[in-house]
């Protein structure tokens, strides 16, 4: 493709099917170097990324989830902005989330997140995977055919997340309802009410902790409630409330994309899903290497705080950089042969779908749990998982319709048939 050196990243729909050839594009320039729009320098380089992850008093994650967009709430001056983005955070976007906080706030509320995510309750959690699971594909299950988002990934991943915060079972129902279906909601012949789904949560979950926190039982909800910072200091209820909607929101869209890309390689490699249903000890490698391959975040971003330079490319202070994790974990100089899938690959591991330093992604092992259940189950209960081409079109012309977004990478729909097994 022509262009490229003129395409807008951020906007050009061109690029949403596959930016791979963008990608590897930008890294023939530079693993480190200028975009022509928005000021963003992109890095494609697998140890110019690690470089960006681990050195938080250089690059802050104030910017981590949109960037360049909305611009910055003032105009960066001198050598270190630390103390102007101080001033200002308050008015960046999802200022109060903990993915854009640095140390030492991020520290304080990623202490709480691990307190609560303990290894009994992890485990608890994924022994309801296993029952979840089955209750989600006996919904679709005699049809031999289903939409893998809709019918499976992003119901089962919203009530895994809502099980492992310990939201009453009598009330998946209701979560399900009102964060996957429930749009909208008529008041009236002539009103109607949009619903929003993040508001409706952090209500449902401002009652919960407020009612353990008066009234504790004997369940994951009150130790939510009262879980503590490091230090001892009880966390408001606000601070809470935002760590469980951080859970939903994140930990439904890792997985439903993970999930998509997983299933669609079984789908379309008859080869990779005889090997799976051959011996099972390959699904975690068979994991890893999806998320090398189609990476679900496709942008990560950092805003400079300090002067610095990085793989000989000057980068002023205010600087918004994005971190391409499709374009890193397929650099060549650090995976052989990158676009290739290879279950058998020998440091697939090292990939940063998951991101790295003290931002990685608290989310990856549930994730990565999640998806191996669903595979095992898949396979347990489905024979020759194919592409429905009545949806996608025969083998020799395949069409897909993506997330149209420059953050994230994910199918919007993935239509499979099967033969049920028992």
């Amino acid at each position: 493709m022509t262009g490229f050196d003129e395409i807008d990243f951020f906007t050009d729909a061109s690029l949403v099917e596959d930016p791979y050839p963008y990608f590897e594009h930008l890294r023939s320039k530079c693993p480190v170097t200028h975009m022509p729009h928005h000021g963003v320098v992109a890095v494609t380089g697998y140890d110019e990324a690690l470089e960006v992850y681990r050195n938080h008093e250089v690059y802050s994650s104030a910017n981590a989830f949109l960037g360049p967009f909305p611009p910055l709430p003032f105009t960066p001056e001198g050598d270190d902005i630390t103390a102007q983005l101080a001033a200002h955070r308050d008015q960046l976007p999802l200022n109060e989330h903990m993915v854009t906080m640095d140390p030492p706030e991020h520290t304080a509320q990623r202490a709480l997140l691990k307190r609560l995510l303990t290894p009994k309750r992890l485990k608890e959690n994924e022994e309801f995977m296993w029952r979840l699971a089955d209750k989600q594909i006996d919904t679709f299950f005699g049809s031999g055919r289903m939409e893998l988002l809709n019918d499976y990934a992003k119901p089962f991943a919203l009530i895994v997340v809502a099980d492992l915060l310990g939201v009453p079972e009598e009330d998946h129902d209701q979560f399900r309802d009102k964060l996957l279906t429930a749009t909208a909601r008529t008041l009236d012949e002539n009103e109607e009410l949009q619903v929003n789904p993040l508001e409706w949560l952090d209500a449902q979950f401002s009652g919960y902790i407020e009612d353990r926190r008066k009234n504790p039982r004997a369940d994951v909800l009150t130790d939510l409630a009262t879980a503590t910072f490091p230090d001892g200091t009880l966390p408001e209820v606000i601070d809470v409330v935002r760590l469980a909607t951080f859970l939903f929101a994140a930990g439904q869209e890792t997985t439903a994309r993970l999930l998509s890309s997983s299933i669609q390689v079984l789908a379309e490699r008859p080869d990779i899903q005889k090997q799976l249903r051959d011996d099972r000890e390959l699904i975690p490698a068979f994991i890893e290497e999806t998320l090398r391959v189609e990476s679900p975040v496709k942008t990560d971003f950092r805003l400079v705080l300090k002067n610095t330079t990085l793989r000989g490319i000057d980068l002023p202070a205010g600087t918004p950089v994005a971190i391409l994790p499709g374009a890193i974990n397929r650099d060549p100089d650090r995976f052989e042969c990158p676009a290739e899938f290879r279950v058998d690959r020998e440091n697939l591991r090292e990939h940063i779908a998951f991101g790295r330093g003290v931002h990685s992604c608290p989310g990856g092992p549930l994730a990565r749990v999640e998806a191996k259940v669903s595979i095992e189950r898949f396979l347990d209960r489905m024979d020759d998982i194919q592409l429905d081409d009545a949806e996608h079109g025969p083998e020799s012309d395949r069409k897909f319709t993506w997330e149209p977004t420059y953050l994230l990478r994910g199918l919007n729909n993935l239509h499979l048939k099967y033969d049920p097994i028992g």
